[in-house]
């Protein structure tokens, strides 16, 4: 029996007496799971130097969705994914369906993806990270006409599934992610960066029913899926996988989520074998089972959400460097070129990219921030200085994930996150120097709305 399976039983002894509680909060829960695990070889994503399909799958992977409902039916469906990430046009497909079925609006559904970089290549996510073959194309086509359908069975899964239940919020700490931004010869690179900023929380929604059965737990961490290396060629879920794993065996019959936070800039450490991936997941798994134990804060209705579109600006370019970059030595760059000049010649250059912030916020409680794309830690800790009134969750890979979202300051140090990513996201390249203002202005649109006020 493992430390965590002998804590299981401790735990439903302490969360029985917040049961009695969860009539007066008036919430209801509900829970689903589909097994997205690709059928067969696969191209997979994250690593642009990956040289052939999957071989094998070492772990399953899983879109899992929480329902959960006020009183007045002001209900919220977060859905986790285990994937490197989920481009707008398969999100808003989904959303668009399950308003149309079930009548929840846009601003009721969060998509987030773990960013494991051993999952498969989803079409419309880091488009020109690789120039598939007819043949390799076709089961990536496949995979992604059927994760749609897969997402919205899980939701409408999760919202017939609502029942009586108490959602309770605590967070705790794990220390492996660490900052991956070193200089190094005046410039920065994918290294490790003690002295970087980091966000070691580990926030936990616990999920009970009236009986004090635990029914589901979400909890996340601010930590790339990238433990396993381009010279893994096995499908899993890295860390955050096996975290979930191990939650789930602990406790039996619930279903445990990962919602990975704002993790642009943060990677595992150390890393680079499946034994540490699994070490990872377990040491996250004991962080979250001992918070479970302890002191929570029952959250309840009303539950308000709020969904807000603004643009990120790139920087200014121009035809002629992309001509240049026709001649680039890397394959993915020469795409890169092509793309941005089709979109020249039809009189359409790339300028800007939508971009999605989502607010969550249940009464006084807590609220969930889901930002769209690579988003870098430093934004979270920005918006927990402002926003210290209440907790406050902030995700990132969330509903969109178009490309890295760096800080101004990091735009005049560069690095990957701000300007070699763009090759693989199909992107012109840099964000302009007030992306910043924009993220966080869209963030206070969002926030006001929910009545979520700075301090």
């Amino acid at each position: 029996m493992t430390a965590i399976s002998r804590r299981a039983a401790l735990a439903v002894s302490l969360v029985a007496p917040f049961a009695a509680d969860a009539a007066t909060k008036g919430l209801r829960a509900g829970v689903a799971r589909a097994d997205i695990t690709p059928s067969g070889s696969i191209w997979m994503s994250g690593y642009a130097n990956r040289t052939h399909p999957s071989t094998g799958v070492a772990q399953r992977l899983w879109a899992k969705a929480l329902a959960i409902a006020d009183s007045k039916n002001n209900t919220v469906v977060i859905v986790t994914t285990d994937l490197v990430g989920l481009p707008r046009s398969i999100t808003d497909l989904v959303a668009a369906r399950i308003q149309k079925a079930h009548g929840l609006d846009r601003s009721r559904l969060l998509f987030n993806s773990s960013h494991t970089h051993a999952g498969p290549v989803v079409l419309g996510n880091l488009p020109t990270m690789f120039d598939l073959s007819p043949e390799d194309a076709t089961p990536v086509n496949e995979y992604s006409r059927k994760l749609t359908s897969d997402l919205f069975t899980v939701i409408a899964a999760a919202l017939g599934d609502l029942a009586p239940a108490e959602v309770a919020y605590a967070s705790g700490a794990a220390s492996f992610a660490i900052n991956r931004r070193q200089s190094a010869a005046n410039a920065v690179r994918v290294g490790v960066n003690p002295a970087g900023p980091v966000d070691h929380a580990v926030p936990v929604l616990r999920v009970t029913s009236p009986d004090g059965k635990l029914r589901a737990v979400l909890f996340g961490y601010a930590c790339h899926g990238t433990t396993l290396g381009a010279d893994f060629y096995e499908i899993d879920g890295d860390y955050a996988g096996y975290a979930q794993a191990e939650l789930e065996t602990a406790h039996p019959g619930a279903t445990a989520l990962f919602m990975i936070l704002c993790a642009g800039d943060q990677n595992p450490n150390p890393r680079g074998t499946l034994a540490l991936a699994k070490q990872h997941g377990q040491n996250l798994a004991r962080e979250v089972s001992r918070v479970i134990q302890g002191d929570m804060t029952a959250l309840s209705g009303p539950i308000r959400t709020a969904f807000t579109v603004t643009e990120l600006q790139f920087a200014p370019h121009t035809r002629e460097q992309y001509e240049h970059e026709l001649a680039s030595s890397n394959p993915a760059a020469v795409r890169r070129a092509q793309r941005m000049l089709k979109s020249y010649n039809e009189g359409l250059p790339i300028r800007r990219t939508p971009y999605p912030v989502q607010a969550v916020r249940f009464d006084h409680n807590l609220t969930i921030l889901a930002l769209g794309g690579e988003v870098v830690v430093e934004y979270a800790l920005r918006a927990k200085r402002e926003f210290q009134r209440e907790p406050l969750i902030v995700a990132g890979y969330s509903n969109d994930v178009m490309c890295y979202i760096a800080t101004r300051r990091m735009l005049g140090e560069g690095g990957y996150e701000v300007q070699d990513s763009m090759i693989y996201y199909g992107q012109p390249g840099p964000l302009a120097e007030d992306v910043e203002d924009r993220v966080f202005s869209a963030i206070y649109r969002a926030a006001k709305k929910v009545g979520l006020k700075r301090r």
